[in-house]
């Protein structure tokens, strides 16, 4: 059981690690505002996956990702929805 949850916890990281990859090269194009702001996010979706390796490594425990999990999206709403960070101001 120990070994399919770590397995499922590496092929999150590597799904992580792909959205992340793919939208990397595009912020070479965008404006100063929305790189940083996307650079933003992109650092929240790889701490995340870091979160799912520790996992899989056994250096954290479900309840502590779980813990880690519930703060990224946290702070990706909250980057979202802070009209001090969007883009276009409503």
């Amino acid at each position: 059981m120990k070994r399919r949850r770590a397995r499922r916890a590496l092929k999150a990281a590597r799904l992580i690690d792909e959205v992340v990859d793919t939208q990397l090269p595009l912020l070479a194009s965008f404006d100063e505002q929305r790189r940083r702001r996307s650079a933003d996010y992109l650092a929240e979706l790889v701490k995340l996956a870091q979160d799912y390796r520790y996992f899989a490594n056994g250096w954290i425990d479900a309840a502590e990702l779980d813990r880690r999990g519930r703060r990224a999206v946290t702070e990706l709403t909250k980057l979202r929805t802070d009209p001090s960070r969007r883009l276009i101001a409503d």
